[in-house]
């Protein structure tokens, strides 16, 4: 086995988009075969909240809770598929900004692999901010995988 200190580390962001599932599975299978690892990251968006105090740590607390709920249940799968568990993250702030901010603070991260949206929206917000001219934020390679792409096209190029 190798060096836990020296495995590849593939970060996926997840969240509720319909492409996310392709990346989780492009990224399960890579470290899969590679011998490395998936690592998910999830981002809660800080919104204003006016009013109430007690009303805003409820709406974080409920948020909070839900994404370990969706890392959790993605985990399994993950596990299921590399025969490791996965590293889990929740951070909080613009997604943007937090998943630049963890991937160069994060020195077991090797790899950043998002699926890009399939609908007529184009490849989603954060695709479109890290591929333009954010790229040079980032300290390692981003892997953009089709959104459409099937289980058996991946497991094809993998």
């Amino acid at each position: 086995m190798s060096d836990p200190g020296n495995l590849r580390t593939f970060l996926v962001v997840v969240d509720n988009s319909v492409e996310m599932p392709v990346a989780l599975y492009y990224a399960s299978r890579r470290a899969r075969r590679t011998g490395g690892r998936v690592a998910m990251l999830h981002v809660i968006r800080r919104e204003e909240i006016h009013g109430l105090a007690s009303v805003a740590a409820l709406i974080r607390e409920e948020a909070l809770q839900e994404a370990e709920q969706l890392l959790q249940r993605l985990a399994v799968t993950v596990t299921e598929e590399t025969g490791t568990p996965p590293a889990l993250y929740i951070r909080e702030g613009v997604p943007s900004e937090e998943v630049v901010n963890f991937v160069n603070n994060d020195p077991t991260v090797s790899i950043l692999v998002l699926a890009a949206g399939t609908g007529p929206d184009g490849p989603g917000p954060l695709i479109s901010y890290l591929a333009g001219r954010s790229m040079w934020k980032l300290r390692v390679p981003l892997t953009i995988v089709p959104g459409s792409l099937s289980h058996e096209q991946i497991d094809a190029i993998t």
